[in-house]
């Protein structure tokens, strides 16, 4: 007989800002049984979020406690906040649950050292000029913060080939659909499989 091996996969999304991350994500959790990795944050709430479903914001002080304590899988500086991932986000995976988690690319070149595993996935904006509209219509950010952001969404961009997929993301619902096949194809590649397998079954003429 053979069996496979109950382990799930850590699936990270990554995105300039403004791409459309959290619209995609949002929409995997409702097709797949992922747990979705809270991340910690030191920014203030935004109007509509929940602290403890889109993050846990914590102060600056309690940010820094946690650096020192070694509780991050990964954790950066991003627009002058603090993001980061703490470790236990990882248990659900022993029991083969999986875990999505959207940070950036400074967070994901971390995971990837310590969890070689993780599955990245690059989302792309359909432009510069496309990405610019949209953070200037979510009306959130002042004009200095978005050349900020539009220069980070530069770099961010120059490493895309540093992850296992990427993804143009034209139209939300097309681009889900896309990651939910690379999951779900990824669910059975031999190179994530682990078999327990039962010589005799074969032996037997």
């Amino acid at each position: 007989m053979i069996k496979n091996s109950n382990k799930g996969l850590f699936v990270v999304l990554s995105a300039p800002s403004g791409t459309g991350k959290t619209t995609i994500k949002n929409r995997l959790l409702q097709k797949d049984s992922f747990e979705f990795s809270v991340s910690y944050t030191t920014r203030e709430l935004r109007s509509g979020e929940k602290d403890g479903k889109d993050y846990h914001f914590v102060s600056r002080d309690i940010f820094e406690k946690k650096i020192i304590a070694g509780e991050f899988l990964e954790y950066a500086e991003v627009h002058g906040a603090y993001y980061g991932t703490c470790i236990d986000s990882l248990k659900p995976l022993l029991e083969g649950i999986n875990v999505l988690l959207d940070i950036d690319v400074q967070g994901y070149l971390q995971v990837k050292k310590k969890y070689e595993n993780a599955l990245g996935i690059f989302i792309f904006p359909p432009s510069l000029l496309e990405l610019r509209s949209r953070l200037e219509s979510r009306g959130l950010n002042t004009a200095t913060d978005i050349e900020t952001r539009l220069k980070n969404a530069k770099e961010e961009i120059l490493n895309w080939d540093r992850y296992d997929y990427a993804v143009l993301n034209d139209e939300v619902e097309n681009t889900t659909k896309t990651i939910h096949g690379i999951v779900l194809a990824e669910q059975s590649s031999v190179k994530r499989k682990r078999w327990e397998i039962n010589t005799d079954a074969f032996n037997k003429s």
